[in-house]
């Protein structure tokens, strides 16, 4: 007796082979027959109506760790057929956490203002576990939290005992299961670490057979050299190599440096190094609003930002610097989200509306969001070109992650649409429209790569014996309905999204189920 039986698909297996006509059996929340079924005893029989079976999209990239604790039911990521993500990444990661009452407060003011009842990524990890989610979550463990809680903001070489109470942090978030280091290099902490730093830590990484991911120092005019730094951390540590969300975010290397950096990537390749990619389908990116505020202002802390902010000698050097680093750009940069009430009407304007309805220059515009939201303030920010997202996207060893976040259909703000559109969108637009490439490629660049790259061996494909998740679309009709201007909607052509052999989505609406696995790298990974 199986639990059920798909009948009337076209299985897109994972691997990148062309589809093929099957009968799936599951039970017990695993694929446990691929192939002719004949009178197939099963509590449930689903008529796929000749449409695709695909294993659930793995988001290798996520910062669902801050908010899967509101969110558990992650409808921005089941809606759109996610079924496992990964979150912890650009170097923010809610785990390792300080004893210390200070830098207890740095990351809660920094990464998330969440409750921290936890100390290790472990206990975090098992908080999430009695919570129960909606999709499979496992996690990285960020270099700056790391950073954090071993010496603070503080804007300077670590010392001896410091790197030494780092790499122990490490190696305890690697026991407990992260599967990977990532870096945020623009943002403070992680910016004031140099490359010998970030080398000796990724040295940890080796023996657990994890990789380093890297939000680079620069993506902009100087996103040439962030990679060449990026390769000689791998070639000196010996770890595996995770680009995060390629691109270039400066007009002026538009159509060239993606050119030269995915040559040098392809070389590295080429000489043996272990290098792959990461890419969010969108010519927009979105972050903090303060990240437009130069690295030496966040020297100890949010507070202490606070502090420079209302200083006018000091803002006004800020003032010098932003504008300087902005000219052209206060109009591509657009607010998604602010915590107060009366700062709402500035949602979904750009920098430079709002220091036109406000009297102000720009920079003044953005630093005044920053101290009354207290920092709690996100932007969406609009700096590539649809010519390099397709010249990385064509790359064979360029997954997608979105960059989002678990969330809910009611969530505040305007986020990015990544949050819930990244996966139909590289099917709609990508595949079936500017077909860049066939859908079983799609698949697999949602799948089965970054299933291996993660060590998921159980997950990404579709075999007997591998966990039940599993996504129902119609090609034709499948299409990333979340826009810039309303990102809060279900991806259209997604018919059922099952976890674990549940089903938790249908015809864009939520089940409730909430079968997710916490994934631990090495222990059910």
């Amino acid at each position: 007796m199986y639990d059920i039986v798909f009948k009337n698909v076209r299985v897109i297996d994972g691997t990148s082979a062309p589809w093929f006509r099957a009968d799936v059996a599951v039970k017990d929340g695993r694929i446990c027959r691929v192939g002719a079924i004949k009178e197939p005893a099963a509590r449930q029989i689903v008529d796929g109506g000749d449409q695709y079976l695909a294993p659930g999209f793995i988001d290798i990239h996520s910062h669902s760790d801050t908010t899967l604790p509101a969110y558990p039911q992650a409808e921005s990521r089941i809606l759109q057929g996610i079924t496992t993500e990964i979150g912890g990444d650009c170097g923010l990661s809610v785990a390792p956490v300080s004893p210390d009452p200070e830098k207890k407060k740095q990351l809660r003011d920094y990464v998330g203002d969440l409750d921290y009842t936890w100390n290790t990524l472990g206990q975090y990890l098992d908080t999430l576990e009695m919570q129960k989610t909606s999709v499979n979550f496992g996690t990285a463990v960020g270099h700056g939290s790391i950073r954090i809680a071993a010496m603070g903001f503080d804007a300077r070489k670590a010392t001896d005992e410091e790197m030494g109470h780092m790499r122990a942090l490490l190696r305890e978030a690697l026991a407990d299961g992260a599967f990977c280091m990532s870096s945020g290099l623009i943002y403070p902490p992680g910016c004031y670490a140099d490359t010998d730093e970030l080398a000796q830590l990724c040295e940890e990484l080796v023996p657990f057979g994890s990789f380093y991911e890297t939000h680079m120092r620069d993506e902009g005019d100087r996103v040439v050299e962030a990679v060449a730094e990026s390769l000689e951390i791998a070639r000196r540590s010996g770890a595996p190599l995770q680009i995060a969300h390629h691109k270039v975010t400066r007009k002026t290397g538009w159509q060239l440096h993606c050119k030269t950096t995915i040559a040098m990537i392809e070389k590295a390749r080429r000489e043996g190094l272990d290098v792959t990619c990461d890419q969010y389908p969108y010519n927009a990116s979105a972050t903090s609003l303060d990240s437009n505020l130069s690295n030496w202002a966040f020297e100890g802390g949010m507070e202490a930002l606070f502090a420079r902010l209302k200083d006018p000698d000091t803002r006004a050097k800020l003032r010098d610097e932003a504008n300087a680093s902005h000219v052209g750009r206060w109009g591509d940069i657009y607010v998604s989200y602010v915590e107060s009430e009366k700062n709402a009407w500035t949602v979904g304007k750009s920098i430079e509306e709002i220091a036109a309805a406000r009297g102000v220059d720009p920079s003044d515009a953005c630093f005044d969001l920053v101290l009354e939201e207290r920092g709690h303030v996100n932007e969406v920010n609009y700096g590539m070109c649809e010519e390099d997202i397709e010249y990385i996207m064509r790359r064979p060893y360029v997954m997608i992650g979105s960059d989002g976040n678990a969330a809910s259909m009611d969530y505040p703000g305007q986020p990015h649409p990544r949050w819930y559109g990244t996966f139909p969108r590289v099917i709609a637009k990508y595949c079936r429209e500017r077909k860049l490439f066939p859908l079983e490629t799609a698949v697999f660049k949602m799948t089965g790569l970054p299933a291996s790259r993660l060590g998921l061996s159980d997950r990404g494909l579709i075999r007997e014996g591998m966990h039940a998740d599993l996504v129902l679309f119609d090609f034709d009709e499948i299409q990333d309905t979340p826009a810039y201007d309303d990102p809060k909607q279900p991806c259209a052509g997604i018919r059922q999204v099952y976890v674990n052999g549940v089903l938790t989505a249908e015809n864009g609406r939520h089940t409730g189920a909430r079968a997710g696995h916490i994934l631990r790298k090495g222990v059910n990974a």
